[in-house]
């Protein structure tokens, strides 16, 4: 019997092996990560307290996307078998660059489980009702392709709910499994509908990314780095075009907090496309790219609100050094005095890792890798039911809240 964190790693494993057959660049972003936290844990004694450097090595997350509860409810009972639960609500609708999309993070609750294999995949859902985005004519012709596709195999899912009640799997049928589930995300080779795909790219460059092709697909998946602006500058020398920014924090002297994120620029991958003559073409769509990230110290509510007004007084650019100081301490041992940040037993020696995600550094990373922003009406949204209830509603699974989780692995 193997069990869920086996299944987990394996999962993880083989996703890794096709994302990068698929985007060859993302294997130069491991390779270089991984020399990043070679020689950042050789010349920095404590460089581990955030983790030893197997598993700062062998992280990662990825990111899909869906265009209806009934996928979603799908993932979470696809990620439910390899112990990865629904943790947070992500809206990414008014963020400074706006996503059409809410979304949660699916990954392990459980602080040993989480050193075992920490593995997570940031799911967005596409806000089709949202009248900001998707005018009246639209949406319903958004809804009648959602509903001809399938993106899961019914005997897949039905399999996952099995082995999520039993706790695992026997050891002679997990690799069909995790096979299959792996194909689940690979990137489609049918031919894409050019009109229709134009048609939603003139709103939003993600909800034709979600509800212009027949599949979904691994958007990104990201490596962990301890050295973040070291792994942008090698990666930048290897002639690679990153994109202008690292998103969240600045990188400051004092503890390293919650999450610094960049990656590549999305690459023109060849896609074939059926004209609306018929015909089908060779082409290229931009959607996919390299992301890598470094975390820090999880931050307390307190903490998170000092964070948000570092944000509004940056004003939508990135937090500078000084205006980081003024809202932060520069030792641990401030952060925990002052409830700042999570610490094992109050000791600053003892960080709690941020383990997910920050909406404003998503939306970035997401925006940053387009061609344009999504087109934002000014018309009042009807979807008032776009929220963390109705989306645990919709899955029919409870949303963990991070604090709570925070909370328990510090005491």
């Amino acid at each position: 019997m193997l069990p869920n964190w086996q299944l987990r790693a394996r999962f993880a494993a083989a996703l890794s092996q096709m994302y990068g057959t698929e985007v060859p660049a993302y294997t130069t972003l491991v390779d270089v990560s991984t020399a990043v936290n070679a020689d950042h844990a050789a010349a920095h004694p404590d460089a581990q307290r955030l983790g030893s450097l197997d598993r700062v090595t062998a992280e990662r997350h990825g990111a899909i996307r869906v265009g209806t509860p009934g996928e979603l409810a799908d993932v979470a009972d696809l990620f439910a078998a390899f112990g990865m639960y629904p943790v947070g609500f992500y809206d990414l609708r008014d963020a400074a660059a706006p996503v059409p999309v809410v979304s949660t993070a699916f990954r392990p609750i459980d602080p040993d489980e989480l050193e075992r294999n920490p593995f997570r995949v940031f799911t967005s859902m596409l806000a089709i009702d949202d009248a900001q985005f998707f005018d009246a004519d639209l949406r319903p012709r958004m809804r009648r392709f959602l509903a001809a596709r399938t993106l899961f195999d019914p005997a897949l899912i039905a399999r996952a709910r099995t082995i999520a009640a039993d706790g695992g799997c026997a050891a002679d049928t997990a690799d069909v499994f995790v096979a299959q589930a792996v194909s689940a995300f690979a990137l489609s080779r049918e031919p894409v509908d050019r009109a229709w795909y134009d048609e939603l790219s003139a709103v939003s460059a993600v909800a034709a990314d979600i509800a212009g092709v027949t599949r979904t697909h691994i958007n990104h998946l990201t490596p962990r780095v301890l050295d973040i602006d070291g792994l942008y500058a090698r990666m930048t020398a290897r002639g690679i075009t990153m994109i202008d920014a690292i998103q969240g924090p600045p990188r400051t002297a004092g503890p390293a907090v919650l999450l610094r994120q960049t990656s590549f620029r999305a690459l023109a991958e060849p896609r074939r496309f059926r004209e609306p003559d018929g015909l089908v073409t060779d082409g290229t769509l931009r959607v996919r790219f390299g992301e890598v990230e470094a975390r820090g110290v999880a931050l307390t509510r307190a903490g998170r609100q000092r964070y948000d007004a570092a944000l509004i007084d940056a004003a939508g650019g990135p937090i500078s050094t000084a205006i980081w100081d003024r809202h932060f301490p520069a030792t641990d041992a401030e952060l925990a005095a002052q409830g700042l940040a999570y610490y094992r037993g109050g000791d600053p020696d003892a960080p709690v890792v941020y383990e997910d995600f920050l909406p404003a550094s998503a939306a970035g990373i997401f925006a940053s890798n387009l061609d344009g922003d999504a087109h934002k009406a000014d018309a009042a949204d009807p979807a008032t039911q776009y929220s963390q209830d109705w989306m645990a509603g919709a899955i029919a699974r409870d949303i963990f809240d991070p604090y709570d989780l925070y909370e328990k692995a510090a005491s």
